[in-house]
């Protein structure tokens, strides 16, 4: 069992789908804090965030898990979660027939296990139809998304091309995940 310290669904029913069991604790972290302006660097930095407010909330009797996921432009602007429709329609027009990458910082951590991963998964996108785009934002759905982007959702009909795990791109590579999962009971018996 494992604690996730996220709010996020998308990331839960990710667990749910690989069969990890675990409960779901959510921290509260103030991701405005870190000034990187370079994706990697931010959702690291957000992420051990988010492990240190998991650990002093509830100890680390139980292995915490830890994410953050944003966006990144072909030119390195970093897209984040939309604060309004306005602000979700200008960061998805960015990403209209561009290329952009996802990236997700995950840590894994328990008494005797540390398992620290950033990947990126990279998106080709055509056009987004504007009464489409329109419509998706009208849905409330981008709410919370990084980038306001839900490849399973919304942009996954106009990817042209796609380089990694779409599981991270959700902002949880669990196929990465799974192999620290299975040891810590061999570790934290």
């Amino acid at each position: 069992m494992i604690r996730l310290s996220s709010g996020s669904e998308t990331r839960a029913k990710l667990l749910d789908k690989f069969n990890v069991k675990y409960i779901q604790s959510s921290v509260d972290f103030n991701e405005d804090s870190i000034q990187s302006k370079d994706a990697k660097s931010f959702v690291y930095s957000v992420a051990l965030g988010k492990l240190e407010s998991a650990i002093n909330r509830y100890g680390i009797d139980m292995p915490i898990l830890v994410a953050d996921t944003v966006i990144a432009t072909k030119n390195g602007e970093m897209l984040r979660k939309a604060k309004s429709r306005d602000d979700a329609k200008d960061i998805l027009l960015k990403q209209s027939g561009s290329e952009i990458s996802i990236i997700s910082a995950t840590i894994l951590k328990s008494k005797n296990v540390e398992f620290i991963d950033i990947s990126s998964t990279n998106y080709h996108f055509k056009e987004f139809e504007k009464n489409d785009l329109e419509e998706y934002l009208d849905s409330l759905k981008w709410q919370g998304k990084a980038g306001a982007c839900m490849v399973e959702g919304f942009c996954k009909k106009y990817i042209k091309s796609v380089y990694g795990l779409e599981s991270n791109a959700m902002g949880l590579p669990v196929e990465k995940l799974l192999p620290w999962i299975d040891c810590l009971g061999k570790y934290d018996g």
